[in-house]
């Protein structure tokens, strides 16, 4: 069970402003993040999983709360240092939130250290050792402990630099999650007492792979430690430990930024040098040293805590990519959607016969690079519009675009230098573009584009078409590897129009009118879910069955939640997949009775954004209403990001979303936790039911879709049926 600490009530003699209106209806959103990453950090321990996987959850949920303290904390630190009052949904001050995040983040890194011991001893009963300083005599032979040496001498001594701390020598700055060792020695000569501090060089791989067959690992910053005498001869070493830091890594936008790509070219290099936010100590770190520390790092906005033996549990990334296949989850090679291959490849003819979703990982990316190379290619391919939110260092996508502009075709591309992290990427794919002739677009300046849509205008027969793809996620292949996501592709002249409205309200601020299909945010994706919210309220009061379902990454909407509750009390059944954030409270005696709320945590990354209502039917149902989304239920979703909803017509992509992928979902009972109305997840278990895991059964069962004429030989998919959860 997890259960985060106070999720949403303040103490008893709190003066709470908030009282009157409940705030005991929502969860805080922070603290239900760190209870997702608390499920990504158990499934380092759930044993059917092989040992590197687990590991490697292990490193995701260290890389995932290196994030949010470098975001989230870091903008409650932000509101805290300016006596920012407001307070959250679930009636807390930032302060409030800051307490209660750094209990339940120190709770949640002592549980990062306790899986690391065990992942660590379960890993060298399989031939896999990470050694420390200490272990290195026995561990290793005379020859190896020469060859240690030797890599020391020669591959890391000459980038290391000592520093001395002392008034002639300030202290030096270290960059975001920068680490090193700090030393108290003495000089065996005159016994005068010194302080050096050495920084782990940036470039530097954190692990050293001792040479033979036997995978053994030494970390840095211990092979440092072994090595102190060559550092530093003369001296006797009185103490060492090692610290580590994160900084405000937020980029926040001035509006008088007009030039937007010179702004963030020089925000990405002031961002290594924010404040410090957290401020990662090694346990039983020497009192002198932990002083030292607190005084020039700590200030008044660190958070400093002692987090354990080993720090930056994301960089145990590297071990889980040691060469062991057994240790691993098996092989698996994605699809390529049939319905392709039946027209010869040709994705223009097949998507002009009929509408056709493509279903991530299981499916392959490859069909949406084959999409845009195909239209870079094609003669009578006229003009291409791409929105790029991530593309990842080494992109398919951006050489299509460039192919395609080069070839002489119109190329518009809509680059989001906001995407977090990926800005200085963002700005290097731009530059790239726009010297092979593509028209690069901004965007807005306070609304991310976080839309992924694509669509290629085509001569044929005289008259333009166009083909237009809508992903829930990035046009990114690697992680379109390990995300569920859903790739819609479709020639309907409805969309088609309405794409270019949503593209010429990105590059010319054209607010688009009369829109067929599509809805987008931030104008009306909200309005149109309270809408079919109460129409199926409107359903359940007349006394015909009710219901929604939708699977998304956050819910944190107060609109939205309250529509909800008041869709339970009206009678609506409603079962909600929820990866990540949710503030809504389930299954609360008169408030959400009739909310089911369940996470699944996994092989795969579960991304795809769907939202079902019933209209007048239990679902799954032929005539429900089924749309797919770029946004989540969070405000900056509805009203600062463009986003897209499109509903879902075509029969057998509807059914493929509605009882295969949303069914597949709700029914498993192998990867999901379910949300207590205390704000706890307990994990599912088959109990006397059979086992199903939603992965597998993708991984083994081909899509709806894109089987084309395969779905006539008699072949069929495995019908999956949804049993009501208590």
């Amino acid at each position: 069970m997890t259960r985060p600490a106070n999720l949403a009530r303040l103490d008893a003699d709190d003066d709470d402003p908030f009282e009157e209106v409940g705030h005991e209806r929502y969860f805080n959103r922070e603290l239900s993040w760190l209870a997702f990453n608390r499920r990504v950090m158990e499934e380092a321990c759930n044993e059917a999983h092989p040992l590197l996987e687990r590991l490697r959850f292990l490193s995701i949920s260290g890389s995932n709360l290196d994030e949010f303290f470098m975001v989230r904390v870091a903008g409650l630190k932000g509101q805290q240092t300016k006596d920012v009052e407001r307070r959250s949904a679930d009636g807390l001050t930032p302060s409030q939130q800051l307490a209660a995040i750094t209990a339940e983040a120190d709770a949640l890194m002592a549980g990062q250290q306790a899986v690391w011991r065990d992942v660590r001893a379960a890993l060298a009963r399989e031939k896999i050792e990470v050694l420390g300083h200490r272990r290195v005599d026995e561990a290793l032979d005379a020859e190896e402990r020469a060859w240690l040496e030797t890599h020391f001498r020669e591959q890391i001594f000459p980038i290391i630099t000592p520093q001395a701390l002392d008034p002639a020598h300030p202290f030096p700055f270290l960059p975001n999650k920068g680490m090193a060792v700090m030393f108290d020695l003495v000089r065996r000569s005159d016994k005068e007492p010194i302080r050096e501090l050495v920084m782990l060089p940036a470039g530097m791989a954190r692990f050293i792979r001792l040479p033979g067959g036997t995978a053994r690992y030494i970390a840095v910053e211990s092979i440092l430690k072994r090595y102190v005498g060559l550092i530093f001869p003369g001296y006797d070493v009185l103490g060492a430990a090692e610290f580590r830091v994160l900084r405000d890594s937020d980029i926040e936008i001035e509006e008088e930024a007009e030039d937007l790509v010179r702004y963030f070219a020089n925000a990405i290099k002031r961002r290594r040098r924010g404040r410090v936010i957290r401020l990662e100590l090694e346990t039983n770190m020497p009192e002198g040293l932990a002083a030292v520390l607190r005084d020039e790092l700590g200030g008044a906005d660190a958070i400093v805590t002692e987090t354990g033996t080993f720090l930056g549990i994301g960089d145990l990334a590297a071990l889980a990519d040691e060469d062991r296949p057994e240790l691993k989850f098996p092989s698996f090679t994605p699809r390529f959607p049939e319905r392709i291959r039946e027209f010869g490849g040709d994705c223009f003819a097949a998507i002009r016969a009929k509408d056709i979703v493509v279903h991530h990982p299981y499916e392959t990316f490859d069909v949406v690079l084959a999409f845009l190379k195909q239209a870079a290619n094609d003669p009578d391919v006229v003009a291409i519009k791409q929105t790029l939110y991530r593309a990842g260092k080494q992109s398919a996508v951006i050489n299509a675009l460039i192919a395609a502009a080069e070839a002489g075709k119109s190329v518009t591309a809509v680059v989001e230098l906001k995407a977090r992290f990926d800005e200085e990427q963002n700005l290097y794919w731009a530059s790239a573009l726009e010297r092979a002739g593509v028209q690069v677009v901004y965007g807005f300046i306070d609304w991310k584009t976080h839309a992924k849509v694509s669509m290629v205008v085509r001569r044929e027969a005289g008259v333009f078409r166009t083909y237009c793809h809508f992903g829930t996620g990035n046009y990114h292949p690697v992680t379109a590897r390990i995300y569920t996501d859903l790739s819609f592709f479709t020639a309907d002249p409805r969309v088609g129009r309405d794409a270019a409205r949503m593209f010429n309200y990105i590059t010319g601020y054209v607010e688009p009118e009369d829109m067929e299909q599509v809805v987008l945010s931030p104008r009306s994706l909200r309005t149109r879910l309270i809408e079919k919210v109460d129409a199926e309220i409107a359903h359940a009061r007349a006394g015909r069955p009710a219901a929604i379902w939708a699977k998304m990454n956050s819910l944190v909407d107060p609109a939205l939640i309250e529509k909800l509750y008041e869709a339970s009390g009206a009678g609506v059944e409603i079962d909600l997949v929820i990866r990540g954030i949710c503030c809504l409270r389930p299954r609360v005696p008169g408030l959400s009775d009739r909310i089911r709320v369940k996470s699944v945590v996994g092989r795969f990354l579960e991304h795809s954004r769907i939202a079902a209502f019933g209209n007048g039917d239990a679902l799954p149902n032929d005539g429900a209403i089924v749309y797919i989304s770029s946004a989540d239920w969070m405000p900056r979703n509805f009203d600062r990001r463009v986003e897209y909803m499109l509903p879902i017509e075509n029969e057998t992509v509807h059914d493929q979303i509605l009882d295969q992928v949303m069914v597949a979902n709700l029914i498993d009972n192998e990867q999901s936790w379910e949300l207590e109305p205390d704000g706890s997840y307990v994990r599912v278990t088959p109990g006397d039911a059979k086992g199903f895991n939603l992965h597998r059964y993708f991984m083994t069962n081909p899509s709806l879709s894109g089987r084309g004429a395969a779905l006539e030989d008699g072949s069929e998919v495995p019908v999956l049926s949804l049993r009501r959860r208590a």
